[in-house]
């Protein structure tokens, strides 16, 4: 195996004979600082703004070295990271500046809203500074955004809707010590204004005529329920602070059986046992007193516990394991090949799919064995064609991207996202397979 190198010093990484699990990036601590801090400056956290952004591009560009190769690929990676920064932090500036955009909440509280009562009058703060410094807490606004909807299309668009409500309540903004607090009060109520205008509840799937679904009973059905791209999470290294990259509260078993809560019964719960807020902190961001908050948390934590399976280890689990990785590609492979007997091997016995937004599931293995015949036997009349796979990674869990050959055709074409669970004997226990729009979210390509 080639060498790989320490992307802040250039130095070899020391090969982990013996040891599983996600390999170092750094070769040491020192290293991980340095790399941080200098994230940390390029996003505008340090007072530098927009202008401190430019030069650490510039400075990226100065340093960029043909050789090593892996040496090259990460500094240009890191350069096109701190463009892509620049790029959004420009294009927030663009948005926050205009007025067309909607001038007044879904509520008129300025609780709800996400202003904080108004104190002294605060200097003004430039339109790029300002983007620049909400931009380096997208990531995670975007993942708080995404575990109060379940979606990752409407957390990017209201994540959008954050950053322009705190553009337009800007005077009343304390400090850039408190603009993380800031912004997460903000997103929780433009989230709740979100989830009164749509009002969208889980429902039960149901049998459909002809098909055999299999014996175990209907899984929950949340239509607008889709992945997380692990590429767009906030590491520990980046924001060792946050709380709020949890790994089992981005798991799929998690967000589903949150999205059965009551919207502000499921903000109380995000906000106190995901972020960590007081219940005087969270008060205030909803508005509420902290007798009502504490009513809402007890009645809110006994309906997770009864949506979740018994045991925490039936759905939270620990950094795949090289076994499971081994699992996946075979897995793929097996599809790629036809083997219908391979793939149902891989399956534990009460394996269970779902397909939202769409009306198929099944529970155990013989049902989706069933079904996976139709569409694998080249011989039948409803042969969907050859596949090809791509690996992922989507909240926390191993994926496989699958494209599609069509019978008459030539390319490879986006399919599905399988999102995959594993039993304590890291047999494939859930498939959740998702439409392939999200394939670029995920680095992957729609077509092959």
């Amino acid at each position: 195996m080639a060498a790989e190198f320490c992307p802040s010093c250039g130095k070899p990484l020391t090969a982990r004979a013996g040891r599983t699990g996600r390999r170092s990036v750094y070769c040491s601590a020192a290293c991980r600082q340095k790399a941080y801090r200098d994230r940390q400056g390029s996003e505008g956290v340090d007072g530098t703004g927009v202008d401190g952004l430019i030069r650490e591009i510039g400075r990226r560009v100065e340093e960029l070295v043909p050789q090593p190769p892996s040496v090259f690929y990460s500094g240009v990676t890191e350069l096109s990271s701190s463009v892509a920064r620049l790029r959004r932090v420009a294009r927030t500036a663009r948005d926050t500046a205009q007025e067309s955009v909607t001038p007044t909440s879904v509520t008129e509280s300025p609780a709800v809203t996400g202003s904080l009562p108004v104190t002294e009058p605060q200097v003004p703060v430039e339109e790029g500074d300002f983007a620049a410094l909400v931009e380096s807490h997208r990531r995670e606004i975007q993942v708080h955004c995404y575990r109060m909807t379940g979606s990752y299309d409407d957390a990017e668009d209201l994540v959008q809707e954050t950053f322009l409500r705190a553009w337009r309540a800007r005077d009343t903004f304390e400090g850039r010590a408190g603009a993380r607090t800031w912004l997460y009060r903000i997103a929780t109520n433009a989230c709740l204004d979100f989830q009164r205008r749509t009002a969208r509840r889980p429902k039960r799937y149901e049998p459909l005529p002809g098909m055999n679904h299999g014996g175990g009973e209907p899984p929950a059905r949340i239509t607008w329920l889709q992945p997380y791209p692990d590429d767009e999470l906030p590491s520990a290294e980046e924001q060792p602070e946050a709380a709020a990259v949890s790994r089992e509260t981005l798991e799929l078993v998690f967000l589903a059986a949150v999205q059965h809560l009551p919207p502000r019964q499921r903000a109380v719960l995000v906000l106190r046992d995901v972020l960590g807020l007081t219940a005087v902190e969270t008060g205030e961001a909803l508005d509420m007193t902290v007798a009502s908050v504490n009513s809402a948390l007890q009645r809110a934590r006994p309906t997770l516990r009864d949506r979740l399976p018994g045991r925490r280890a039936d759905w939270t689990t620990a950094e795949p394991t090289e076994h499971q990785r081994t699992v996946v590609k075979r897995y793929m492979a097996a599809a790629e090949s036809l083997d219908l007997s391979e793939v149902a091997a891989l399956l534990s016995e009460d394996v269970t799919l779902t397909m939202p937004p769409n009306p198929f599931w099944f529970t155990g293995r013989d049902a989706l064995v069933e079904f996976l015949s139709v569409s694998l036997d080249a011989d039948s009349p409803m042969f969907l064609g050859h596949w090809r796979h791509l690996p992922a990674r989507a909240n926390g869990q191993l994926a496989a991207g699958g494209y599609v050959r069509r019978p008459g055709t030539t390319v490879y074409r986006a399919q599905v996202l399988d999102v995959l669970r594993f039993d304590a004997d890291d047999r494939i226990a859930e498939i959740t397979s998702f439409e392939p729009h999200l394939f670029p979210a995920f680095g992957l390509p729609l077509r092959l």
